[in-house]
Formats: structure tokens, C-alpha cells, sequence
């Protein structure tokens, strides 16, 4: 789904992939072969590798909110379904992803991730706030709202 240069989607009409660079992600978008637009994104993107992390948070033009989460933790399970609310309702504005701390160990370490669900907040490249706990959709739309007003050039 996510290559050096963007978000690689398939088109709602034609099925056509399509990559959404990650500096236009804000853009209105069409598809390359049907001109049909191409939806905004709407649902939590599961990150793979660490370069692909690092390519989408240095370069998105929208906000990305980060979920270190691990398969075995209780409350990042609960908080998985907000998060997809989140993603849906904010789609187009900002961008969802969940990092597997279990599996993108260098992550939680270069962040110091010491407890899980995070979720944090990365605008401009960097991480401009964080917060632990799962909490519903709303407080998590609140949270990320307070980080980019906040925020510095946000």
C-alpha cells in the first residue's frame, strides 16, 4: 500500500492503482485512467517497515496520527474501532496509521514508546504531541485538534 512516493490505492470505479503522493495527499485527486476522483483515505493504514514510516511521516502534507499498538494488548484492541471512526470522519484532513510495536521494534525504541496504545501526533515531520490510553473517537479527534493548534507551523 505505501511505496517511496505515496499511497498506492485502487480507484473506486475502474479498479485502476493509483499513487497518491504523499506531498499531494491534501490535493484533490483523479484517477490516472478514468479521471473519476479518487476518494481521501478513510481507514487506518498498517504500517510494515520502518522506511515506509519514516518516507510518510517526513513528507505527508496532512497530519498523521500514529497508533503504537501490539496484538496482545487489551486496551489497544478497544481503541482499534475508534480509530477507524477517526480515520473515516477525518479522512481527507488527516491520515491514520498503526505501528506494531512488537513487530517495528526500532520504532517504539526511537520514540520511547513505553506504554501502548500511544497515539501520536506528526505534522510538518515531526511529532508534535502525544497521548496513552484508549479513550473514544471524540476525545481522540479532541486530542489531535489541541495538537495542531498548538503546534508550531501545523
Amino acid at each position: 500500500m505505501l511505496d517511496e512516493r505515496g499511497i498506492v490505492v485502487a480507484c473506486g470505479k475502474c479498479g485502476q492503482k493509483n499513487r497518491l503522493l504523499y506531498g499531494r495527499l491534501d490535493d484533490e485527486l483523479r484517477c490516472g485512467q478514468c479521471k473519476e476522483p479518487i476518494q481521501p483515505l478513510s481507514a487506518p493504514i498498517e504500517i510494515a517497515d520502518t522506511s515506509a514510516f519514516d518516507r510518510l511521516v517526513a513528507n505527508s502534507s496532512i497530519p498523521v496520527v500514529v497508533d503504537y499498538w501490539a496484538p496482545w494488548c487489551g486496551p489497544c484492541r478497544m481503541v482499534a474501532p475508534e480509530l477507524v471512526k477517526v480515520a473515516a470522519r477525518q479522512a481527507g484532513r488527516l491520515l491514520v496509521v498503526k505501528v506494531n510495536t512488537d513487530v517495528l521494534t526500532d520504532l517504539g525504541d526511537r520514540y520511547r514508546i513505553m506504554s501502548i496504545p500511544t497515539m501520536a501526533v506528526f505534522a510538518g515531520g515531526r511529532e508534535v504531541s502525544r497521548t496513552t490510553g484508549a479513550r473514544p473517537a471524540a476525545e481522540i479527534e479532541a486530542f489531535v485538534q489541541q495538537a495542531l493548534s498548538s503546534a508550531p507551523h501545523a
